[in-house]
């Protein structure tokens, strides 16, 4: 059987389109990866190219494992002749690592992480003798990335700098570029910078690339940035072999440098190019592709598309509006809760737009007795014992890797105080020198306190021996010699707290990893490498029954339900997005993203009043303008009850929540329903018009705040209290036999 008989026409074309620019649109569920991994197959298989003169690459180490997977089980090759399959940094570090020399790198440079950045940028804002209160590390990092990913120096930054915030950032940038060149590392902007500075700059390594890959695939174009894109363009001079997957309305990290004209303008680099389009999606029911595909139609800057599958109809969008924000993650804990015993297979997924929504999330899911996992916690690599057993191995491998070693000089606790550390950046900033070298200096010239002395000179001894170590040892070996020398695992079983015990499995789990390393054959710094790459993403659990992560997390995901909550105006969209076109689109965009990782079912949640920035009274919310993107034929709403149970849905806190409630049918005006008065229909039973006491839901007259939604009611008798949400004024609490509220 023909490879392209497992695919279909679109998927077919693009694979046979083997010559020259293609561009693929790849609609959300298409495929992308077998039609990516299918094309690789159809070179080596039917077009007899060499393997080893592919290159794919694509951003996370999931992604790349998978294609790797894919393609060897389509067509197993061996050895040096298997194709390139790797994120963008992996090939720029082992690009550089055998030809960095040629533009002044050092074959063992350290790549620095975030976490490592901040040091570096906070020991700069010292060194000017600045404190944080004044200016603060992560915005001046952020600064310099966006600088040098748009192709700016530290000269030409301060040269435009248009005031003295900006200058300060700029000489701060300088102090960085020169700590980074001093310590021989770069981070992660620079890998692709200087990959693509070393085939601008070294015409016989840039002709050798060129002849190494006569094909070349890039997945997830619409997430390239500059740089990424320059070094794309740098390696198909020669060939232009390209083919560029990817899908502009999934274009959502503008936020770190990503640049959605690569794939909307991809024509004016390479006008030749065929466009091709994957429209048929193998993952959502019709009704989740209309309902997203009519969302994302607002949008003007993009190609287009028109996605469709053979799931035809499906269940329609469920909504849900919550009087508040705790009201929402309760629904969302009771629904699965309903579900999680008697669906034992099914998947479940809550998306939000920032991190910080996920706390209530997990206190409802915490009530209801159902585990979960969160993405974005803390990965493996991040916490604080294995970056700091890291940092010894990076520092070993590389004496001039300054962060590292004043990350580790005291950790454990070894008698070097802040003051003798101070005094070694000292030294090491007055001579232009790395921290290692300033640390040599000051003790051969006895500059540190005598109490002090003996315990850097022991450091410095231990970090000796390491570094003699690994001509011969394996990493296992050195990391084993750091725990013992240190006696970090000692401490640790000394505190005996849970947390302590906690730590001590990570280091476990570490020791793990370098036994695996040494399995694969693999050196210290491959091992670096490899940790230094890793990212949350390639984290994520696949097998969680409930998961919980941002939009931007979920990209490339997928679920049988999914619960796309905060659906309100200032969240999604966001806040610092309403008041710029390019920004607003990249935000329906997200919702975008967010809607079709459904397979079977999409349900859309709101609060109608939300506390903000730890205000005492929740604030009204405004309905998301996306939700009157979607067609209102397409919409079910779960939030109101039958008369009979109108309180039950908002009493939470007893046992009997949700009982005995049903689904409302489909409404046919959702801008109505989610207006200011969508509770209410709930207010008034005919029954008991002007008898019944207000209740949550009840709309009411006030003679000073005008009309509004009673949100909560607390208390009996004369001392009842009403929490009133009144549009334009804000949400009031009131004693209601004072508070002169006429029913409406």
């Amino acid at each position: 059987m023909s490879l392209l008989d497992e695919l279909n026409p679109q998927q077919r074309e693009a694979v046979e389109s083997t010559e020259g620019p293609l561009l693929i649109l790849a609609g959300a569920g298409s495929g992308k990866t077998r039609v990516i991994t299918y094309r690789i197959a159809w070179l080596i298989e039917h077009c007899g190219v060499r393997p080893s003169s592919i290159l794919a690459v694509t951003f996370t180490n999931k992604a790349a494992d998978e294609m790797r997977e894919r393609v060897a089980r389509l067509v197993p090759v061996a050895g040096v002749s298997r194709p390139w399959v790797s994120t963008f940094h992996s090939f720029c570090v082992r690009v550089l690592r055998d030809e960095g020399e040629r533009i002044g790198l050092r074959h063992d440079f350290s790549i620095y992480d975030e976490d490592d950045q901040l040091r570096v940028v906070k020991a700069c804002i010292r060194h000017l003798g600045l404190v944080e209160k004044e200016i603060q590390a992560r915005p001046v990092l952020s600064r310099i990335s966006f600088a040098k990913n748009h192709g700016r120096s530290p000269e030409t930054f301060f040269q435009s700098a248009a005031d003295p915030l900006a200058e300060r950032v700029a000489v701060l940038f300088d102090l960085y570029t020169r700590d980074l060149k001093k310590a021989g590392a770069v981070d992660f902007d620079d890998l692709l910078l200087e990959a693509a500075r070393l085939f601008r700059e070294d015409a016989e390594a840039a002709m050798k690339y060129n002849e190494r890959f006569h094909y070349i695939l890039v997945d997830e174009f619409q997430d390239t940035n500059r740089p990424q894109y320059e070094l794309v363009r740098l390696l198909t001079r020669v060939r232009q072999n390209l083919c560029a997957v990817g899908d502009e309305d999934q274009s959502i990290y503008s936020w770190r440098g990503a640049d959605i004209r690569n794939i909307v303008e991809f024509e004016q680099d390479y006008p030749d190019a065929k466009i091709l389009r994957l429209e048929e999606n193998y993952r959502s029911t019709q009704c989740i592709l209309d309902a997203a595909s009519a969302v994302v139609a607002h949008n003007r800057y993009r190609k287009g598309k028109t996605l469709w599958t053979s799931r035809q109809g499906g269940a329609k969008i469920g909504l849900y509006a919550g009087l508040d924000a705790e009201n929402e993650s309760l629904f969302v804990a009771d629904w699965i809760s309903k579900r999680h015993g008697s669906e034992p297979e099914t998947r479940f997924a809550v998306l939000y737009r920032t991190n910080a929504q996920s706390r209530l999330y997990e206190e409802a899911l915490r009530r209801y007795s159902l585990a979960y996992n969160v993405v974005g916690a803390i990965s493996f690599y991040e916490r604080a014992e294995v970056k700091d057993l890291l940092a010894y191995l990076k520092a070993a491998s590389n004496l001039q890797d300054s962060i590292s070693l004043i990350r580790i000089i005291n950790s454990p606790p070894r008698g070097i105080g802040e003051t003798t550390v101070r005094k070694i950046e000292a030294l090491a900033l007055e001579s232009g020198i790395a921290f290692w070298d300033a640390m040599g200096n000051a003790l051969d010239e006895n500059l540190l306190p005598s109490r002090s002395t003996a315990a850097v000179r022991e450091f410095r001894s231990l970090m000796e021996e390491l570094h003699q170590m690994l001509p011969q040892a394996t990493v296992a070996d050195i990391l084993k010699t750091v725990i013992e020398r240190t006696k970090y695992v000692d401490l640790l079983e000394q505190e005996g707290t849970p947390e302590a015990f906690s730590r001590l499995e990570n280091i476990q789990e570490l020791a793990n990893a370098a036994a695996d390393s040494r399995d694969r054959g693999e050196n210290l710094q491959e091992f670096l490498d490899h940790a230094a790459l890793v990212s949350d993403v390639d984290a994520y659990d696949g097998g969680a029954r409930i998961t919980l992560m941002t939009l931007h997390s979920a990209k490339g995901l997928e679920f049988p339900v999914v619960f796309l909550g905060g659906m309100e105006e200032g969240l999604l969209p966001h806040s610092r997005s309403l008041l710029n076109a390019q920004a607003l689109e990249e935000e329906r965009r997200l919702c975008y993203v967010g809607m079709t990782r459904a397979q079977d079912l999409l349900i859309l949640t709101r609060a109608a009043a939300r506390r903000h920035y730890g205000s005492q009274m929740p604030e009204t919310s405004r309905p998301s303008r996306f939700l009157n993107e979607v067609p209102p034929q397409l919409i079910e709403d779960f939030s109101a009850p039958q008369p009979a149970s109108r309180e039950r849905i908002y009493e939470y806190n007893s046992e009997a929540y949700g009982q005995g409630t049903t689904r409302s049918p489909s409404f046919s005006n959702v801008r109505k329903y989610f207006g200011v008065e969508d509770a209410a229909a709930l207010g008034n039973d005919s029954a008991s018009a002007g008898l019944a006491p207000l209740r949550p839901g009840s709309r009411v007259r006030h003679p000073k705040y005008g009309y509004g939604t009673v949100l909560r009611r607390e208390g009996n008798g004369e001392n009842t209290k009403l929490t009133v949400s009144f549009p334009g004024v804000g949400v009031k609490k009131l004693v209601e036999r004072y508070a002169d509220l006429e029913r409406m």
